[in-house]
């Protein structure tokens, strides 16, 4: 498609996928114009800075660096000239309700010894091996059909061309489609807590293991594969680096903007009305906003109406996160923990199927303290604790609700994770609620993962990167392909960037004479 006009390309939304998107359009030659209602860049990936902590607000793993690699290759650029990224292990700690502690890292030889000491006999490490080959069968499949594609569904996967070769039936196969993750790692491993140990790679997708597809498994596989890393300066130094990039290519920022209205005429794009009443002319649109809300609240009308009806768009989970500055760091907590509830059934059925919180819940514990001192006053640990919640419904006043279930989380590490003087330790707190998260973000229902991955057979497929309502609009973010997760958040602002680009639309090229380039960082 080939369009007349020249103007530039807006993006909507300086979370992760927007900058991501914004640096691979520039440096694709584009004049590109990123818009964020918030005076911060980075979306969810922001910062909470007092009485000498720091906390990372959002997310606080990150995975797969080659998507990172990826987006400042773009540009002829290095990751390690604007992060420093240091590999953890282990990759995390976890903690269940019998006493017992289980770590996990990413050499299979090494799992498989701390297996056979956590439960002996053998029967453990074999199972967590076969699943472990079966996650990187299932990664293999989705890096030659799902990722760094604008994919909107299971036909887009496969072409007619290889659709009945029997490679690709085999492939189609290994999806075990039909089949929950819950189920795929209980055939594999006979010890429910290390099952309930791997349920929990669906945590970056914010969904139920028991309504989840197989496919999702190949996590499992990318994670031990590339490993977890931190960056120095937290997570936020991500959306920092990539700002910075930006700028360098000549991306304008429009901080403190928020877009009202996405102009379509005659079923294309053609600019954008501020909420102030400014319209700004531009030749396609990258919205990082809530896939949801981008059609309901910026396009509306037949074209909204029709993108809701084409599925049900379920929001993921919500959750409730606490910052708490503690003047005594624990010595027994690694940097990044999980603190198992007593039954995953139990807890999955109340937040998934009921929408209440979970009476007894699963609570992640970031400790950054051991890799980053400076996090935190010496000797105290910036600790950050989530417990994944319902996504908003209308009864949930969190107001009302928060008090108790303060209590509940604090009495859970007490219990589980050894952490029994824990109210005592506490010198500064901050929260962030399910309602919190909806107003600061834009998100669907205080979603924090995007849209559900519910579903045994399609429940992966969130909307394309390409439109199929509007031509020149393109989406990015947790509510798009490939979906939530820092990775995939990014990895989907480069399909939508590189979708737009090998689509042709004309665009107002980049001043080149407003770059920063500094010639030395063009080295691979």
């Amino acid at each position: 498609m080939k369009s007349n006009q020249s103007h530039p390309i807006g993006v909507i939304g300086g979370g992760l996928a927007g900058l991501a998107s914004a640096c691979t359009l520039a440096a694709r030659g584009h004049s590109v114009i990123l818009f964020e209602a918030n005076p911060w860049l980075g979306g969810k990936a922001a910062e909470l800075q007092e009485a000498g902590f720091r906390f990372d607000m959002g997310p606080t793993i990150l995975t797969l660096p080659s998507v990172l690699r990826r987006i400042f290759a773009e540009a002829d650029r290095r990751v390690s000239d604007y992060l420093e990224l240091v590999k953890l292990e282990p990759q995390w700690r976890s903690f269940f309700e019998d006493g017992s502690t289980l770590d996990l890292v990413s050499d299979d030889t090494a799992m498989s010894h701390n297996l056979d000491r956590f439960a002996p006999g053998g029967r453990v490490s074999a199972g967590y091996r076969k699943f472990m080959a079966l996650a990187k069968r299932l990664n293999d499949i989705s890096q030659r059909f799902y990722f760094y594609k604008p994919i909107g569904g299971l036909r887009d996967m496969f072409n007619a061309r290889n659709t009945f070769n029997p490679g690709t039936l085999g492939d189609v196969l290994a999806m075990r489609m039909g089949r929950s993750v819950a189920g795929t790692i209980r055939s594999h491993v006979p010890d429910e807590r290390v099952a309930q140990m791997l349920d929990h790679y669906t945590q970056y997708v914010g969904s139920s293991p028991l309504n989840s597809p197989a496919v999702l498994c190949g996590i499992a596989h990318m994670q031990t594969d590339e490993g977890v890393w931190y960056p120095i300066g937290g997570t936020r130094a991500v959306p920092v680096a990539l700002a910075k990039l930006a700028r360098e290519l000549g991306v304008q920022f429009r901080t403190g903007i928020q877009i009202a209205k996405i102009l379509v005429e005659e079923g294309r794009v053609t600019g954008v009305m501020t909420d102030r009443g400014e319209r700004i002319a531009l030749s396609a649109v990258v919205s990082n906003m809530d896939a949801v809300r981008t059609h309901r609240e910026l396009i509306g009308g037949e074209i909204g109406r029709r993108f809701e009806a084409r599925r049900e768009y379920e929001p993921a989970c919500s959750g409730v996160v606490l910052y708490l500055g503690l003047k005594q760091r624990y010595e027994h907590i690694a940097h990044h923990n999980f603190v198992f509830s007593r039954d995953h059934e139990e807890e999955f059925e109340a937040i998934y199927d009921r929408g209440e919180p979970a009476p007894d819940p699963t609570a992640y514990l970031c400790a950054p303290s051991q890799t980053e001192p400076a996090v935190a006053p010496e000797g105290g640990e910036a600790l950050y604790v989530l417990v994944h919640t319902p996504y908003l419904r209308a009864h949930h006043d969190w107001k009302q609700m928060l008090p108790a279930y303060r209590r509940t989380i604090l009495e859970k590490l007490k219990r589980t994770a050894g952490m029994e003087d824990i109210e005592q330790r506490i010198v500064f707190e901050r929260v962030l609620t399910p309602r919190d998260i909806h107003d600061r973000y834009r998100v669907l229902n205080g979603a924090i993962y995007g849209l559900s991955s519910h579903g045994k057979f399609l429940g992966a497929f969130k909307p394309g990167n390409r439109s199929p309502d509007v031509s020149g609009l393109y989406l990015a973010g947790g509510a798009a392909h490939p979906g939530p997760g820092m990775p995939m958040v990014m990895m989907s602002g480069w399909i939508a960037g590189d979708t737009l680009d090998r689509d042709g639309i004309s665009t107002a090229s980049r001043n080149r004479a407003t770059m920063s380039y500094q010639p030395e960082l063009a080295a691979a």
